[in-house]
């Protein structure tokens, strides 16, 4: 059986802002995978996913994003989108000094997914694959233009005001435990920021139109029951890509956290799978 060694520790993003960042680690790892969590939400939420892949070789790391989790600063808060994409810049630099010599996936769900395909698109860095979960690639029906109007007025006058109400947490997951546990996590932040709504605003459209710059194999997960981030954008975005070995699955009657429904380890089998035959 597989030793799995948890570790935690802390790094510092572009502007020094401290980072909490946590492992699972097997004894000897053959692949590295680099998670990129959602909006509110944090990387210990991830302790099953980490786990299950780290019993089968892989070198699983993770991070709170700024104003998420055990990581400083104001809760759900961004100056600039960009800034999410330095951080995952100096988080990657830790983990290939880790694992100079092994190949590096990135996985990102939702929020996370969309900060994913955003740095593949914009920043073209030389890992050898990625994966998203519930990609944030798509604005829902309900946000209407007068509540982005809004968002991008009030962005400028009170950045930091919270706004909105917390995720639908129904909409997560089939599991009820899922949903208990979620609702009761103090990590979980239960409000955005006019500014962090801004910037995801401006990043879904500007992201989902640049499928055909990303150049490294892809491969887009989504539960088609998914209320919180359309399915929609998932496909269009894999409509985009060119690059040899991207994939597309859509699983019918998942919500929106594919990693936390029921049938979690076949999604788990799934990316494995797909790793597993690409180059190396």
């Amino acid at each position: 059986m597989t030793v799995v060694r948890r570790t935690e520790s802390h790094l510092r993003g572009v502007d020094g802002l401290a980072l909490f960042r946590r492992a699972w680690l097997p004894e000897e790892p053959r692949h590295a995978l680099v998670v990129v969590h959602g909006y509110a939400e944090h990387s210990g939420r991830y302790d099953g996913f980490g786990a299950w892949f780290a019993a089968r070789g892989f070198a699983v790391h993770a991070y709170d994003q700024r104003g998420h989790g055990r990581s400083r600063g104001r809760r759900c808060y961004v100056r600039a989108f960009r800034e999410f994409l330095d951080d995952l810049d100096c988080f990657l630099e830790i983990v290939r000094e880790e694992h100079s010599e092994m190949p590096i996936t990135l996985v990102g769900h939702s929020m996370g997914g969309l900060i994913t395909a955003a740095y593949l698109v914009d920043r073209r860095p030389p890992i050898h694959s990625a994966a998203t979960s519930g990609a944030g690639l798509a604005l829902r029906e309900d946000i209407s233009r007068l509540r982005m109007k809004m968002a991008l007025v009030l962005r400028h006058l009170l950045p930091r005001l919270s706004m909105g109400r917390p995720l639908d947490a129904d909409g997560l997951s089939r599991d009820p435990e899922v949903v208990k546990a979620y609702l009761e996590d103090p990590l979980v932040s239960r409000g955005m920021t006019t500014s962090l709504a801004a910037e995801l605003l401006g990043a879904v459209p500007q992201t989902a139109a640049r499928a055909a710059d990303v150049a490294v194999p892809l491969l887009l997960l989504h539960g088609e029951e998914d209320p919180l981030c359309p399915v929609e954008g998932s496909r269009a975005f894999f409509d985009g890509v060119a690059i040899a070995g991207s994939g597309l699955r859509v699983y019918p009657k998942l919500r929106h956290e594919i990693f936390n429904e029921p049938e979690r380890e076949q999604v788990y089998q799934d990316i494995l799978d797909w790793l597993n035959g690409l180059p190396s």
